[in-house]
């Protein structure tokens, strides 16, 4: 398959051009054969020749798993090890656990929590994906009861923890439309779980003491005809995580090893808020699936959420913001005039500071590319020329009638050129900074 391009996968193909498969041609679904982004088996019109020729070399070297509802999260299908060669595809999923011990009034709160918990960052707005639901205690009725209790109340997928096996079997029915994970199948229990998670269309966690037994397990498990599948690794240390995180992911991608390709799950539970944020960070660095967290602590999930935006962002695709003009405030047409790039963290940070500074005014952002201030300019797209064609093509100079432009101080040296090609107006350099704006403008607004 390696050997294979898109055109020659293409041949193999039914080039109906059906769009069953999610692709708006079968080429656009052959080279995402090519790069191993996608399985043959989302063609449904694939012939036994395809099949036969391509075969099992089509799946990514880690199988993407649909996790939730709609099939709307995804973890695996990963196609590179460092994310500087491409990027990561998909996200590490962030759990919090609810336990049948807790009390009512605890459960509730952590449930509520996790179904309206909202952090905006640089435009996006992230949620707590999970739920995971253990139990701890003898009654199995209440780990049911609780698992469909998170279902109902959040509406997100779960993980099903128990160690009893009847429990996982009734609550993994109980939430059936939910598609969430079973866990934690074992070699002695795997033969009676993935049975019950394909009829209730959930995926299976499977564990072992060690790789050696873990990887045969993965094995039987596929042959037996499932294969929504993620690993949960035994390991002592952190050190050992990471080792284990690192070893299973490059054996998958760079030797294709089909028994350790697939997404991993893991339960943070360490007993101590540093010790766990320590380790569920290398889960997000180091190719983690699902991370299960042992309870929500603020100010750990938003440090784990903005590091896993910034892990799984594209490096060939900034975060942006839409050009246009922002109005901060409630500005008039003889308010102030500030402009940036639409580099969304840039744009986030002045906008919040005019804000902060009390002022109303506009904020003019022309298309950068989703570059900073000095990675724009250096590239050409962020000049006195450029910023004028901009507010001129959309009729900025129509809509206001303050003439003062406030541009970032380390573009000084384009004030001159913004002067000449917008005539009447007059260029203030502001400060380098963001967070000097609220005192430039007591100084100079």
């Amino acid at each position: 398959m390696a050997a294979l391009t898109g055109l020659q996968i293409q041949k193999l193909l039914p080039k109906t051009n059906c769009k069953e498969c999610g692709s708006n041609t079968c080429l656009a679904f052959a080279m995402k054969l090519a790069a191993k982004k996608t399985e043959l088996s989302e063609c449904p019109y694939a012939s036994d020749e395809a099949k036969r020729v391509l075969g099992a070399a089509s799946e990514p070297p880690v199988k993407c798993v649909d996790i939730g509802p709609g099939r709307t999260l995804k973890i695996g299908g990963e196609t590179v090890l460092y994310r500087h060669e491409k990027t990561f595809a998909h996200q590490t999923l962030l759990a919090v656990n609810v336990s049948d011990t807790d009390s009512i009034e605890t459960a509730d709160t952590i449930l509520k929590t996790v179904r309206d918990y909202v952090l905006e960052r640089v435009g996006e707005r992230l949620v707590i994906d999970m739920v995971s639901v253990t139990q701890k205690g003898t009654d199995a009725s209440a780990f049911v009861s609780l698992a469909t209790k998170a279902w109902e109340m959040t509406k997100k997928p779960l993980v099903l923890n128990s160690p009893d096996l009847k429990a996982l079997v009734s609550a993994a029915a109980a939430v059936k439309g939910s598609r969430s994970i079973i866990a934690s199948a074992t070699p002695g229990t795997a033969d009676q779980l993935w049975p019950v998670a394909k009829e209730n269309d959930h995926a299976l966690a499977l564990t072992a003491e060690s790789l050696d037994d873990l990887v045969p397990l993965a094995a039987r498990v596929k042959d037996a005809g499932f294969n929504d599948l993620l690993l949960q690794f035994s390991t002592h240390s952190l050190a050992e995580l990471f080792q284990t995180n690192t070893i299973a992911r490059r054996t998958a991608l760079k030797d294709s090893y089909k028994p350790l390709g697939y997404p991993t799950l893991r339960f943070v539970e360490t007993g101590g808020l540093m010790a766990d944020t320590a380790e569920a960070i290398n889960e997000i660095c180091k190719f983690g699936g699902v991370c299960v967290l042992p309870g929500f602590d603020a100010a750990q999930m938003a440090s784990l959420m903005t590091l896993r935006l910034n892990v799984y962002t594209d490096p060939q695709k900034p975060i942006q913001v839409e050009p246009k003009v922002y109005p901060v405030g409630e500005p008039k047409a003889d308010s102030p005039v500030f402009v940036t790039t639409n580099f969304s963290l840039t744009y986030f940070m002045v906008s919040g500071e005019i804000e902060n500074s009390g002022l109303s005014a506009w904020l003019v952002v022309p298309e950068c590319e989703g570059m900073s201030v000095l990675t724009a300019w250096a590239a050409g797209k962020f000049s006195g020329s450029t910023i004028a064609k901009f507010i001129k093509e959309i009729g900025f100079e129509q809509q206001v009638t303050c003439r003062n432009i406030v541009i970032p101080g380390y573009v000084a040296q384009i004030s001159g050129e913004l002067e000449e090609n917008l005539p009447g107006w007059k260029v203030l350099v502001g400060p380098q900074e963001a967070a000097d704006i609220e005192s430039f403008v007591k100084a100079r607004i």
